[in-house]
């Protein structure tokens, strides 16, 4: 499932995300005290966290507040909005700078482990296309926070941009990986290890020469063992690495 960030209206998004939008007044006739733009969005992280991103909808969120979606629609115009709000909230998660650290490759380690954790405490921002961005503070705060990472590599323009957006992507998809392992076992009713252990046992017996097939594949294997969980970890520490070492290669400084 993919959905697409920035559908709402441009002008009311844009203003929630940057907190220029007025907050309805309280009153007699006027909404019920207890909402707010910051509840509203809590509320629905909360529901995504819980049940996932086809759970999310503005009835779901309201009924978290127990108030209607209608109730909603006073502070933020639509799910399209919320959405919006939803991921930015989620990268503000993010520290604003980071910590001090021996060079340039260990602050970028550092923010690749950060947004990392974040994906996986909300695997759901993960389904939300990066080909068109939120354009918030907090997802323009962690490129920004790369940069300065990066800045003292004094990598060429078009070096940088391109560095920027792999280790981004890397991020992203060894996060997903390690999410969609982490979810497997609830969606399929199946535990990882039984998984495996049918399925590797079966494919010996239908392909009693596999080691010779594929050595390469085979040695790999193994050298490798532990949880799936220790595996995700493991490889995207030593992936980012190995994608570190491109960069320096490129590096002027």
């Amino acid at each position: 499932m993919t959905v697409y960030a920035g559908q709402g209206d441009p002008d009311r998004s844009l203003a929630l995300l940057w907190g220029r939008a007025e907050e309805p007044r309280t009153g007699r006739s006027g909404p019920k005290p207890g909402l707010s733009v910051d509840a509203i969005v809590s509320a629905g992280i909360a529901v995504a966290d819980a049940e996932g991103m086809a759970a999310l909808s503005m009835r779901a969120v309201g009924e978290r507040l127990g108030r209607t979606a209608m109730a909603l629609y006073t502070y933020v115009p639509g799910k399209a909005e919320l959405l919006d709000l939803m991921h930015d909230r989620v990268l503000a998660e993010l520290p604003g700078e980071l910590p001090p650290s021996d060079g340039w490759r260990a602050a970028v380690t550092a923010w690749g482990e950060q947004l990392y954790a974040c994906y996986l405490r909300h695997p759901w921002v993960l389904q939300v296309s990066q080909a068109r961005p939120v354009l918030g503070p907090a997802e323009l705060a962690a490129m920004e926070s790369l940069l300065t990472a990066l800045q003292p590599a004094a990598l060429a323009p078009e070096r940088l941009r391109g560095a920027v957006a792999a280790l981004w992507q890397f991020v992203r998809g060894t996060a997903a990986a390690t999410a969609d392992a982490r979810g497997a076992a609830a969606a399929t009713g199946v535990a990882d290890e039984d998984w495996w252990n049918t399925r590797s046992a079966r494919l010996a017996e239908l392909a009693p020469d596999f080691p010779q097939r594929f050595p390469l594949l085979t040695a790999l294997q193994s050298t490798g063992g532990g949880a799936p969980e220790d595996g995700g970890r493991e490889a995207f520490r030593t992936g980012l690495a190995v994608l570190l070492d491109g960069v320096a290669s490129g590096a002027g400084g």
